[in-house]
């Protein structure tokens, strides 16, 4: 079963969380950020990864620290339980639906960070959550697992189904990503031979 945790300590946040891969979707969410907790609660569920995170950070200030250190810990952590990454299917793309909104995420566990963002959120806010710190999380994730994520969408208008759409996507891409493939479990995806 692969699994990580990690603890992450600085000046401005607190965080301890917990992976498994090969989870049900279970999860136990603490950021501080009701919003951010909804979304990382939609994203294990999606994934069926179950996943445990406490945050304590500098919310007094904004959430702009907590959101991007809880992507830094999570990237980590993926990159931690994927180890060496034999045997993945390395690639993950699925189409969202929600409501109104149509969503595309497709990613490469590659060992080289990019992001392709294109969500076009109308509102400055939801509730109390910057709605540009959504692009930030997925920085900060994909700066910190190394893999290339394209974020697309298609139509949309509600900010919150927008958000929520992005993360159940990249939840289930990443699962799709994560996942042995049967046939090749003792190989890298890679005519190179390392990711």
């Amino acid at each position: 079963m692969r699994s990580a945790t990690i603890n992450r300590n600085t000046a401005e946040t607190k965080i301890s969380l917990a992976l498994t891969i090969e989870g049900s979707g279970k999860s136990n969410i603490d950021t501080g950020c009701g919003f951010l907790d909804h979304m990382l609660t939609l994203f294990a569920h999606h994934g069926k990864f179950d996943l445990d995170v406490k945050c304590q950070g500098d919310t007094y200030v904004d959430y702009h620290h907590t959101v991007e250190d809880v992507g830094i810990a999570l990237g980590d952590a993926f990159k931690n339980a994927l180890g060496d990454k034999k045997g993945i299917i390395r690639y993950g793309c699925f189409i969202l639906p929600m409501d109104e909104a149509l969503i595309l995420t497709a990613l490469d566990i590659s060992g080289r960070a990019h992001l392709g963002y294109a969500l076009n959120i109308p509102a400055v806010k939801v509730g109390d959550f910057d709605t540009e710190l959504t692009k930030e999380f997925f920085l900060a994730f994909v700066r910190k697992c190394e893999i290339s994520l394209h974020i697309r969408q298609f139509e949309g208008e509600n900010s919150h189904h927008i958000i929520e759409g992005a993360f159940k996507s990249f939840g289930r891409s990443l699962k799709i990503a994560c996942n042995i493939d049967p046939e090749n479990s003792d190989k890298i995806p890679s005519t190179k031979g390392i990711l």
